[in-house]
C-alpha cells in the first residue's frame, strides 16, 4: 500500500499539472489534492502509528470508526437489554420519570425469566392499596450518640464531586434535592458554593484528601471543618474509606487543572499536584476511626456521622464493629457501596476486577451488624447501580435502610451514557467543565426532573412493597425475593445469603462463616493476621451450621 501510494500520488500530480498547462482552471485541483497528498506523506514519514504508516491517508478512517462504534452500538445494535452498563430499558424509564410522562410497557416483558440471574418479588393475595400507603417514608438517621439526627428520604443522591460534574449538573441536583425533600451528597471534591446555592439538604462527603477542611500540607483542618459542618444546609457528614468503581485507588488532581475556584473550594494551592491518598491519616487503625468518628460529631454538634465503603477483606469491617464494642463509640449510618458503582474515571482493572458487589456486601454487613447486636444503632445506606423500584427493594430486602443513587440521577439530568466523562467533552453538559457545553443544561428545567424522578422511583418502590402485602420497606425481608440460579432451580434470598442470628458474634462459637474472619480482626489493626488461624473443623466448632 505504501508504494502503491507513492506511485499513484505522483501519477495524478503529473496528471493535474498537464490538466492545469492544458486548462489553467484545473489548478484549482491541488486545493483538493494537495492536502490529502501532504497527509499521506506525513503518514508514511511518522512512526507512531503502524496502520497509518502503512495505509497513507485511508488507515485513518479507523480512528473514525472507532469514534462514531459506540454511539452506532447504542443507537442501532443494542436491544432494549443488553446495552452496558445500562441498558436502554433501564435509562428509558428514568427519562420517562423524570419527564412525568408514561412509563408503561406494553405486550409484557422482555426479560427471559428463566435466564439464571433473573430476580422478583413475591406478591400477596392480600396486597394493599396504593391510597393506604406512605408514598413519601423516612428514616429517621442519627443514634443515641447523636444530637440532631435527621430524618431522611428512602431515596437519595449518591457522592458525585463538583469537577467531576459541572456547576449546571449541582445546582440542578441540589435544587431537585430542595424541591423532593431528600438529601445530595457532595463527593470527596469538598463543599462547594454550587452544593449550598439552591438549599437543598447536604451530606458532606469527606474523603482522604479532606478538601474543604484540610491544611497546606493534606492533613485534616478541624477548624475549617466545624465551620462547614454547622451550616444548617449540612445535615450529615460522610467520611470516605472507599468507593465501588476504584476501592483502595488514590487519585492526583495535577496542577494545570487546578483553577483559583477549585482551590477555594478545595482549600488547596495554586500551582501545585493535588494528591489524594489511598488512605486516611486521621487515623491508622479501627480505634483511632472511632475516635475520629466521634471527633466529628462533636465538631458538627451532634450531626450523624458515617462512613462508606466498598467491601473487601471482610475482616476488616469486623473489625472496625469490634472497635465500636470497645470504645463505645457507634457511627449514625454506615453507606456500602458495591463494586459495580460508578465514578467518573477508575483504571480498568479497579472498575472490573476489585471490590465486592453491593447484593453480597450488604448482607454481609447487614448480618455483621446483627452478628454484634448494634444494627439497631446504626442506619445502613445501599449504593450502586440503583434506579427503579425494584433495585430500592431488592436492596431493602438484604438489610438496606436507605438507598443512594447517582448514575440514575445524572440521566434525570439528561446524560445519554456518551462514556465521555472522563475526556471533558460531555455532549448534555453533565459531566464536564466545558461551560460550551455546560450551557446546554438548564438549571431550571433539570432540577424539576430530578425531583420528579425520585417521587416516581420511590412510588414506584411502596407500590411493589404494598404488592407484597407489606406497609413500609423495613417490612420486607429476604424471603420476598426469589433468584433463578439454574433453569430448574430457584433460591430466595434467605437462602442465598442466610441471616445471621442476633448477637451471635458477641461470643464463641461464631457462625461458620464467620470463623474465620473473626479470628483474624482486631480492634487494633485493620491488618488480619493470619497467624491466629489454626486448622478446625468449622462444621463441629460452630452451633450455627445447617447439617
Amino acid at each position: 500500500m505504501r508504494k502503491l501510494f507513492i506511485a499513484s500520488s505522483l501519477i495524478i500530480i503529473a496528471l493535474l499539472v498537464g490538466w492545469s498547462l492544458l486548462w489553467k482552471p484545473a489548478v484549482w485541483s491541488f486545493v483538493i489534492f494537495g492536502p490529502l497528498f501532504v497527509l499521506g506523506y506525513y503518514d508514511l514519514l511518522q512512526t507512531k502509528h503502524t496502520i497509518v504508516r502503512n495505509f497513507p491517508v485511508f488507515g485513518r478512517l479507523r480512528y473514525l470508526a472507532e469514534d462514531i462504534r459506540p454511539k452506532v452500538q447504542q443507537y442501532f445494535v443494542e436491544s432494549d437489554t443488553n446495552g452496558t452498563p445500562f441498558n436502554r430499558q433501564s435509562r428509558s424509564v428514568i427519562y420517562q420519570r423524570a419527564k412525568k410522562v408514561d412509563d408503561t410497557r406494553p405486550f409484557g416483558t422482555e426479560l427471559d425469566v428463566y435466564q439464571n440471574g433473573y430476580e422478583w418479588l413475591n406478591h400477596s393475595i392480600g396486597a394493599i392499596d396504593h391510597k393506604q400507603l406512605d408514598m413519601s417514608p423516612r428514616v429517621v438517621v442519627g443514634g443515641p450518640q447523636c444530637k440532631q439526627p435527621y430524618n431522611a428520604s428512602i431515596f437519595n443522591i449518591s457522592a458525585m464531586s463538583f469537577g467531576s460534574l459541572s456547576q449546571n449538573a449541582i445546582l440542578a441536583l441540589n435544587g431537585g434535592a430542595k424541591i423532593g425533600n431528600f438529601a445530595h451528597n457532595t463527593g470527596e471534591g469538598g463543599l462547594s458554593d454550587y452544593h449550598l446555592q439552591p438549599g437543598g439538604d447536604i451530606i458532606w462527603q469527606i474523603g482522604t484528601g479532606y478538601f474543604s477542611c484540610r491544611h497546606k500540607d493534606g492533613t485534616i483542618n478541624y477548624e475549617a471543618f466545624a465551620e462547614r459542618a454547622n451550616l444548617p444546609q449540612v445535615r450529615m457528614i460522610e467520611i470516605k474509606l472507599s468507593q465501588g468503581a476504584k476501592p483502595g485507588h488514590g487519585g492526583i488532581l495535577p496542577a494545570a487543572k487546578v483553577t483559583p475556584e477549585i482551590a477555594r473550594i478545595r482549600l488547596v494551592e495554586m500551582g501545585e499536584d493535588v494528591i489524594s491518598p489511598p488512605y486516611h491519616t486521621a487515623f491508622s487503625n479501627p480505634v483511632e476511626m472511632m475516635q475520629f468518628v466521634k471527633k466529628l460529631r462533636e465538631l458538627s454538634n451532634g450531626k450523624p456521622i458515617g462512613f462508606k465503603l466498598c467491601v473487601g477483606h471482610k475482616s476488616e469491617f469486623l473489625a472496625i464493629c469490634k472497635a465500636m464494642l470497645q470504645t463505645g463509640i457507634y457511627p449514625d449510618f454506615i453507606t456500602v457501596d458495591g463494586g459495580e458503582g460508578g465514578t467518573g474515571a477508575a483504571p480498568l482493572e479497579f472498575s472490573n476486577s476489585v471490590g465486592m458487589p453491593l447484593r453480597e456486601a450488604l448482607a454481609f454487613v447487614y448480618d455483621a451488624l446483627t452478628g454484634f447486636d448494634i444494627k439497631k444503632q446504626i442506619k445502613i445506606i445501599a449504593s450502586g447501580k440503583v434506579t427503579t423500584g425494584f433495585d430500592l427493594v431488592k436492596n431493602f430486602a438484604l438489610g438496606a435502610d436507605m438507598c443512594n443513587s447517582a448514575r440514575g440521577m445524572m440521566f434525570a439530568l439528561g446524560c445519554i451514557q456518551a462514556l465521555e466523562c472522563n475526556t471533558n467533552t460531555c455532549p448534555t453538559g453533565v459531566a464536564t467543565q466545558d461551560p460550551s457545553l455546560m450551557k446546554g443544561l438548564v438549571v431550571e428545567d433539570k432540577k424539576t426532573r430530578v425531583a420528579n424522578f425520585h417521587d416516581q422511583t420511590v412510588a414506584s418502590a411502596i407500590q411493589m412493597i404494598g404488592a407484597a402485602g407489606l406497609k413500609h420497606p423495613d417490612d420486607i425481608h429476604r424471603m420476598f425475593i426469589y433468584r433463578r440460579i439454574s433453569h430448574s432451580e430457584i433460591l430466595t434470598y434467605a437462602e442465598l445469603f442466610p441471616y445471621a442470628p442476633k448477637g451471635s458474634l458477641l461470643n464463641t462459637p461464631y457462625p461458620a462463616n464467620f470463623e474465620m474472619d473473626m479470628a483474624i480482626s482486631s480492634a487494633e489493626t485493620f491488618v488480619p493476621d493470619y497467624n491466629k488461624v489454626s486448622p478446625v473443623n468449622t462444621v463441629e466448632a460452630s452451633a450455627y451450621t445447617n447439617n
